[in-house]
């Protein structure tokens, strides 16, 4: 794919994106984070080079490694996998832009004490287990509004700004629809959250449907190059 015929090809993800948003209002935001954690620096950098910012990663080492061989390029990376302990602090010497998936009351204590420890503080998502499903990582649904409220109070390092979830693992329309539903409900009783971030490639026009802002797309993004 020439990079003329993979612009025209990112322009209609996007318009897919537009149209989906506008349906829910034109003053609805949604963005885009670019999962990239199957791809390599340079399909990184060329996504890059047709506009988008915003990258995910979902295990520390592969967003040290782009990190640094990206590093003159100005990258808004998102953490977005499970945070082992032991990782904790390599992850915040990284400096991400944001970790997605904060997902227990103990994980938040663990990595308050350690940017308290370093002077430095990080913008999180709090994770949500909207469809109650034991495969996935996440706060259960109905414990989300009192945790939220207690991580804001107790870990003054963490920044929250909203909440993450995946959508149902199934076929069942209705069943990721109702997982999404759930979600948004959950950060319309945040008072201060500012970002729903739901939707990956099979389903974020759905997502966005349920009042997604922010969409975490890897394999529609990049394609056989």
């Amino acid at each position: 794919m020439t990079q003329t015929e993979y612009k025209i090809y990112i322009d209609s993800i996007i318009e897919r994106i537009e149209k989906a948003r506008i349906k829910v209002s034109e003053h609805h935001i949604v963005k885009i984070v670019a999962v990239s954690k199957y791809v390599d620096a340079d399909a990184v950098r060329a996504l890059y080079e047709i506009g988008q910012r915003a990258f995910g990663e979902n295990k520390v080492q592969d967003l040290k490694s782009k990190t640094e061989a990206l590093e003159a390029l100005p990258l808004e990376w998102h953490f977005i996998g499970n945070l082992q302990k032991n990782k904790i602090n390599q992850l915040i010497d990284l400096d991400p832009f944001m970790m997605q998936s904060l997902h227990s009351l103990e994980l938040a204590e663990a990595l308050n004490k350690r940017l308290e420890a370093k002077g430095k503080s990080m913008e999180c998502l709090l994770q949500i287990n909207s469809a109650k499903e034991v495969t996935k990582s996440g706060v259960m649904p109905e414990e989300a509004v009192d945790l939220y409220a207690q991580i804001a109070q107790t870990c003054p390092r963490i920044d929250l700004r909203g909440v993450m979830s995946i959508g149902a693992h199934t076929d069942d329309k209705k069943a990721i629809r109702s997982s999404f539903e759930t979600t948004r409900d959950i950060f319309d009783h945040l008072p201060d959250a500012t970002i729903c971030s739901m939707g990956m490639s099979g389903d974020f026009e759905l997502a966005i449907a349920c009042g997604s802002t922010m969409v975490r797309l890897g394999s529609i993004l990049f394609p056989a190059r």
